[in-house]
């Protein structure tokens, strides 16, 4: 089968990259195309991805949108040369450029409408109209109809199951410090995103007093989307990207006001704290839920809330072993994902039909 595979930003080609790599060990041809920007450079050529860029992912929101037409043109025209039988993706790129093929237009996505801006609210009624299933996080707290299909597991299994995933504590000298010392690692977004328009998070002030508050206990290093300020850049993490996951694996905490990475340390056992205006009664679901019934992570709107309990949850001596139990039970109750998205792309539309009528098929996948 020929198969296009839409990758955004580098999220989405974490989740991607073992499904692909399944997709290709099974004898399928597949096209991935991506919009090549920013970090997403490194991680394509560090993870050695063979990919057709459709778009340059101009830096402005309205650029994104002038560009929208072109690159939906691009992609369309590269899909229709491949020949591809089934097209794959988070959204409405994806879906939209399927149309006119007619092909099979299969969505995971974990971001929920409900959170922010008309625009991205808009995004999804486009492609909830057009797609032909949608997987999402059980704790997704929308409901998108009737192609809407609930599996127990998170984006960031697709990558970080120990079915994936195993920590390099090499990590360490990397960083050039001893395996004995605590670091705290800190990301920082840049709001970029058309879903990002009105949210915020740490200012420069309170990044900078975060820091302050913080390095008396132990190593601080920053991962930051957008130019830290000069205060700041002597703490700026010397890591490839591909690596960022053995340092938020062996960090002593994470604080950031990110979303994806937020998870991701929450799954690899790292006690985190997120702090956004995302955060309130409109929050994600799988936020909520790693708060809530695992107790992984905890959420602030205000940043100095935030900051206080970095500094209490630093100190603490055996938060990480409390932290790694935390991660045990979660992983006893989710599957892994890029094993389930395999099977249901490779079998659909038969898989949509046995997961309709039974869900527990998903427990296959663990």
């Amino acid at each position: 089968m020929r198969i296009g595979v839409f990758i955004n930003t580098p999220g989405q080609l974490h989740f991607y990259r073992n499904i692909v790599k399944g997709l290709e060990d099974h004898g399928h041809d597949v096209s991935v195309l991506v919009r090549k920007y920013g970090e997403m450079h490194d991680l394509l050529d560090q993870l050695d991805v063979t990919y057709y860029a459709y778009s340059s992912n101009p830096p402005s929101k309205l650029g994104k949108m002038l560009a929208f037409p072109g690159d939906l043109s691009r992609a369309h025209t590269y899909l229709k040369r491949q020949r591809v039988e089934a097209v794959t993706g988070f959204g409405i790129y994806n879906t939209l450029a399927d149309r006119l093929l007619k092909t099979p237009d299969i969505v995971f996505t974990d971001s929920e409408p409900m959170v922010n801006s008309l625009s991205y609210a808009v995004q999804y009624r486009v492609f909830t109209h057009f797609t032909d299933a949608i997987i999402t996080p059980a704790a997704y707290r929308q409901d998108l109809g009737s192609k809407h299909l609930r599996v127990e597991s998170y984006k960031e299994m697709a990558y970080l199951h120990p079915n994936y995933y195993t920590p390099n504590p090499d990590v360490y000298s990397v960083l050039g410090i001893a395996e004995s010392d605590d670091f705290v690692l800190l990301r920082f977004n840049a709001f970029f995103a058309v879903h990002d328009v009105g949210i915020h998070g740490f200012t420069a002030g309170e990044k900078i007093d975060l820091v302050n508050r913080l390095e008396s206990a132990a190593h601080v290093f920053i991962s930051s989307e957008a130019e830290v300020p000069s205060a700041l850049k002597g703490y700026v993490m010397p890591l490839p990207k591909a690596r960022i996951h053995d340092a938020i694996y062996y960090a002593k905490l994470l604080v950031t006001d990110t979303q994806t990475m937020a998870t991701e340390a929450a799954l690899l056992g790292t006690p985190t704290v997120r702090s956004n205006t995302f955060v309130g009664e409109r929050d994600m679901g799988n936020f909520v839920e790693l708060e809530q019934r695992y107790g992984l992570l905890f959420n602030y709107r205000e940043p100095h809330k935030a900051t206080e309990k970095a500094v209490e949850l630093v100190h603490q001596p055996d938060v990480k072993a409390q932290w790694q139990a935390k991660r045990e039970h979660l992983l006893s109750e989710k599957i892994d994902i890029a094993a389930f998205m395999l099977w249901f792309i490779e079998q659909y539309p038969e898989s949509r039909r046995e997961f309709a009528d039974n869900p527990d098929v998903q427990y296959r996948f663990t």
